[in-house]
């Protein structure tokens, strides 16, 4: 990553998909990619800029799959648009070895991955729509890279902002971080207040009202 990234990525520390998916709706931003799932319950939170991918069906003869990994850099993201086809794979275990390797922070794909136990066992962070033993070699190919792609109806553009964790995946355009960022964290700031507010002995009701937390994903 460079400098911009990092600083970019940064302003995302302690925050979670649920706060930014608030800030979104708070700001009228789509970017929450439905029916994509963690393949665990990860622990942490993984944030880094989206190298994007889409697949099509592959041509006669077919074309390459998994070449684009070396264009990868370090902390990026791999977003892997192939159309949320679940009767064949895009991601398997040489890739995931690769990837952890190349220090990728994680994958996100509309469409299926395999090869899940070692996924699994090297703890790489994995985001798709399902698992399928099926190769997609000789059945899809690349047909870009680091071009605009939907993932589970979010849009995603290279270098965008990904926040993926056991919840789900967000995606924040690239040049709305800082709004976003800001904005969840004055979110979470209010529902911090409400938890001690409850834990003081306040009822829900009580505390929801004392700040305004009905308004919170309102939009402005």
């Amino acid at each position: 990553m460079n400098i911009e990234d990092k600083e970019l990525v940064a302003l995302f520390e302690g925050l979670d998909t649920p706060g930014v998916s608030d800030a979104l709706d708070k700001l009228g931003l789509p970017g929450q990619c439905l029916g994509v799932a963690p393949l665990d319950n990860y622990r942490k939170v993984i944030v880094g800029p989206a190298f994007t991918v889409q697949y099509v069906s592959a041509s006669v003869p077919p074309g390459t799959v998994g070449d684009f990994i070396e264009d990868v850099a370090p902390g990026d993201v791999v977003v892997i648009d192939n159309s949320g086809r679940t009767d064949c794979t895009v991601w398997g275990d040489i890739m995931t070895q690769y990837a952890g390797t190349r220090q990728i922070a994680a994958t996100v794909i509309d469409g299926v991955c395999r090869d899940v136990n070692k996924a699994l066992g090297d703890g790489y962070p994995m985001f798709s729509k399902g698992r399928f033993m099926r190769t997609g070699k000789d059945r899809v190919q690349v047909q870009s890279v680091n071009q605009p792609v939907s993932i589970g109806t979010a849009r995603v553009c290279a270098r965008d902002i990904v926040v993926a964790d056991a919840n789900g995946v967000v995606v924040v355009p690239r040049a709305r971080s800082a709004e976003v960022a800001a904005c969840a964290r004055q979110i979470e700031s209010v529902e911090a207040e409400i938890r001690a507010l409850i834990s003081q002995g306040k009822t829900l009701k009580e505390a929801r009202a004392a700040l305004g937390y009905h308004n919170l994903q309102r939009k402005v």
